[in-house]
């Protein structure tokens, strides 16, 4: 059996990562190079076989061998680092009678309104369109869903009808899986907290009440905060990363109404403890939509020589960045949030959660359309991942050529390895890391994308000592595109399809239906 190093050279991870049991894990790769007594590398996903291989910092695939070495350095360690959805309606419709579309995205307005005082709105279109001509219209109103509502083109007599600051009307979306559930049930921690006692309230009733400075002050105080921003749905453009405090529990219940906007320039939210694996506190969001969020990358990898790795050391979860802490996403929504775009080990275009104690607990979510060099929406580095009905469609891990350590290939150092490639793995889901399992229930994973020449289009889950299990039930992943593998150190099921790239302890399947198994 090709053993991963004898100690593990202690490999760098995330800002603060303290060492496991045997050496420190690093930053998300993916394959270690063979050797015959290779020390570990930092965090490599699967040695490659040989008389002793050596753990890189995580390749995608262990060569074949009698038995592939786990790669990454050790059984547990510091990692590396490490993010939405649903928009409203950005501009309401004036004119004097001119109807928005019932529910559509887009409501359509009268050819000429009648005379009247005010253009009223259409019921929960996203976008209600002003009438051509509106004579004697003093103002027309919000339609609701939008966030300004436009002047009639060319209303005579009138002066011009200005929207409200926020529209009303609608709401986030319906969120989750379509098409199935877990027959088991959800846990308890997957249950919606009771909000009914909140900490602080956002608003006063009205959508201009709901500020960013408002709900910026209540999350830095965490505990429980809703919204009181009228009957309809709400966006809060988000101007600065929302910092929750270490030591405490936050709760955000959006109530359904509530879109938080990054504009696509910053991550909206972080939980950011220095330490690893040692807080119990974390944050909940439930009910909410967060979209446009960006982690902007500042540590880039100096510029060499293919294929030595290219991109960026940082820059991780786009919507959401979790370090030291717990995780649980019910009922909410995750779109066109992005994070670093390349790096072998950066990643998490929807969320990226780093050294949990608590781990990942997704409820009934919708992620679509996010983007990051590895991880296209949900990342998680030491935490494992439990996701239960829930739909990740169009997502993208945007890297390429995965990660491996091979000195031959490049006699640079980053993150102390000779590391190649830059990232791409996991269009949809990814997790690396040691001794953590992988959940999924309930779950559609569809038409997701792994990079050039990466792994798992659907998911990647490497656990470093062959000691995490992926389980999949009632489950559906097609339509995913990228490399792919399963090696595995006991079980029945040596096959996880094509739309997975894996190193576990075991793996179970069951009543579900995934691409490339019979």
């Amino acid at each position: 059996m090709g053993t991963a190093g004898t100690t593990g050279t202690t490999g760098a991870a995330g800002t603060t990562g303290t060492a496991g049991t045997v050496g420190s894990a690093g930053r998300g790769g993916t394959t270690g190079s063979a050797g015959t007594t290779a020390s570990a590398g930092r965090g490599g996903t699967t040695g490659v076989a040989g008389t002793t291989g050596s753990a890189g910092r995580g390749g995608t695939t262990g060569v074949a061998g009698t038995t592939g070495s786990a790669g990454r350095g050790g059984t547990t360690g510091a990692a590396g680092r490490g993010g939405t959805t649903g928009s409203a309606g950005t501009t309401a419709a004036a004119g004097t009678t001119g109807a928005a579309g019932r529910g559509g995205t887009t409501g359509s307005a009268g050819t000429t309104a009648a005379a009247g005082t005010t253009g009223a709105a259409g019921r929960g279109g996203t976008t209600g369109s002003a009438g051509t001509s509106a004579p004697a219209g003093t103002t027309g109103t919000a339609g609701r869903g939008g966030t300004t509502g436009g002047a009639g083109t060319s209303g005579s007599a009138g002066v011009s009808g200005t929207g409200g600051t926020t529209g009303t009307g609608g709401g986030i979306g319906t969120p989750g899986n379509p098409n199935g559930s877990c027959v088991a049930g959800v846990p308890s921690r997957g249950q919606l907290v009771n909000t009914s006692s909140p900490t602080a309230v956002i608003g006063t009733g009205t959508p201009a009440s709901c500020t960013f400075t408002a709900l910026q002050t209540a999350v830095a105080a965490g505990g429980i905060i809703t919204f009181n921003c009228g009957s309809g749905a709400v966006t809060i453009t988000v101007t600065a990363t929302l910092k929750a405090p270490i030591n405490k529990n936050t709760v955000i219940d959006g109530g359904g109404k509530i879109t938080l906007d990054g504009g696509k320039a910053v991550r909206i939210l972080s939980f950011d403890s220095p330490n690893f694996r040692a807080v119990d506190f974390g944050m909940t969001l439930q009910r909410i939509a967060l979209v446009n969020g960006k982690a902007t990358p500042t540590e880039k990898i100096p510029t060499r020589p293919a294929p030595c790795s290219q991109g960026w050391n940082d820059g991780e979860g786009g919507a959401i960045y979790v370090r030291d802490g717990g995780l649980t996403i019910i009922d909410s929504i995750f779109r066109d949030n992005v994070a670093a775009p390349e790096g072998p080990d950066t990643g998490g275009g929807a969320l990226y959660v780093l050294g949990s104690k608590p781990g990942v607990m997704i409820v009934h979510s919708t992620f679509t359309n996010n983007k990051a060099s590895n991880a296209g929406a949900v990342g998680g580095l030491f935490a494992e991942l439990n996701i239960y009905n829930s739909l990740f469609t169009g997502n993208t891990a945007t890297g390429h050529d995965a990660n491996s350590n091979d000195p031959s290939m490049c006699s640079e150092i980053n993150n102390d390895q000779n590391e190649i490639g830059s990232g791409g793995n996991g269009g949809a889901i990814y997790s690396d890391g040691a001794s953590v399992n992988i959940t999924l229930c309930g779950d559609s994973v569809t038409g997701n994308a792994a990079g050039t020449n990466a792994f798992g289009g659907g998911l990647f889950f490497t656990s470093n000592d062959f000691m995490g299990t992926l389980s999949i039930t009632d489950t559906t992943m097609t339509g995913n595109t990228g490399r792919y593998w399963t090696q595995v150190s006991t079980g029945s099921v040596t096959n996880a399809g094509t739309a997975v790239g894996t190193n576990a302890r075991s793996i179970t399947i069951a009543n579900s239906t995934i691409q490339g198994v019979p």
